[in-house]
């Protein structure tokens, strides 16, 4: 085995007494830091290496602290006026997205010259979850010269994170492979829902 094959298999024992250890200590220096700080290294590189990181010039990483916990609705004194059908409860509410998505989110609001390309999970406590998000930056030569990457410098990949391109992302909206996911076929559920649902007859017939 190699030696990321080892590091990955601690990842996989998160108990262990060595693991409990060193993400206790890390998520302690980790709530000393900023909110959204650059990293000078992954701190789990084997992860990073199969979300598509390499350690070389254009790529950055990014950590993100999220407070963990629902979402209480945005509503003055905690009263949803309107109709009946809004005037549901104001806490115990969920976001749409999952926490990671969101921390991609604000990644990219926060480094808007740079692309997101993937993120992963790197600790968590009673408050905060901890990612690390891999930056690409599109205006870097060793970037847009590399043919494996360079389809991040594209104009559609502006700001994927918004849009629910990334891995994270595309889990809250269901889409994927694999005959559980079928109904979010073409791009989402309503897409799915209107192409079986649409009468299509040729011109001439």
């Amino acid at each position: 085995m190699g030696a990321y094959k080892y590091v990955s298999e601690l990842y996989r024992k998160k108990q262990s007494d060595v693991m409990r250890y060193l993400l206790r200590i890390r998520c302690w220096q980790y709530r000393q830091l900023n909110r959204v700080h650059r990293c000078p290294r992954s701190t789990r590189p084997d992860k990073a290496r199969r979300l598509g990181y390499k350690n070389k010039q254009g790529y950055v990483i990014y950590r993100v602290c999220m407070r963990r916990g629902g979402r209480k609705r945005p509503v003055a004194k905690g009263c949803p006026y309107g109709k009946p059908k809004t005037s549901g409860a104001v806490k115990q509410q969920k976001p749409e997205r999952n926490l990671q998505s969101i921390a991609e989110e604000r990644t990219g609001r926060a480094l808007k010259g740079l692309r997101v390309l993937n993120s992963y999970w790197v600790g968590q406590d009673s408050t905060f979850k901890y990612f690390e998000v891999i930056m690409i930056d599109p205006a870097h030569k060793a970037i847009r010269r590399d043919p494996k990457i360079n389809w991040m410098c594209n104009a559609v990949q502006k700001h994927r994170e918004l849009r629910g391109l990334t891995a994270a992302g595309k889990s809250s909206r269901g889409v994927g492979k694999g005959r559980w996911l079928s109904q979010t076929k073409g791009g989402s559920r309503r897409a799915a829902w209107l192409r079986k649902n649409s009468l299509k007859l040729h011109r001439k017939r």
